[in-house]
């Protein structure tokens, strides 16, 4: 998960570096959706399984909510 976001982020900078707007914009746009609607979906699953934790609420703000 992690390194699919790397990848990502890293061709997106690759596009900025060639000048081509478009794609940089429909690879960021196709990676961090995706992630964010997973987070969110995560997020109401914890909410539901366990107790209020804003340990994990944080670590899904900042996308790492897979890794726990």
């Amino acid at each position: 998960f992690v390194s699919e976001t790397a990848a990502a982020l890293c061709l997106s900078a690759g596009y900025r570096d060639t000048g081509d707007r478009m794609w940089q914009t429909l690879t960021l746009l196709f990676a961090l959706v995706p992630c964010a609607l997973v987070q969110l979906s995560l997020v109401f699953i914890h909410r539901d399984v366990s107790r209020d934790r804003p340990l994990v609420l944080l670590l899904h703000l900042l996308q790492l909510g897979p890794l726990v």
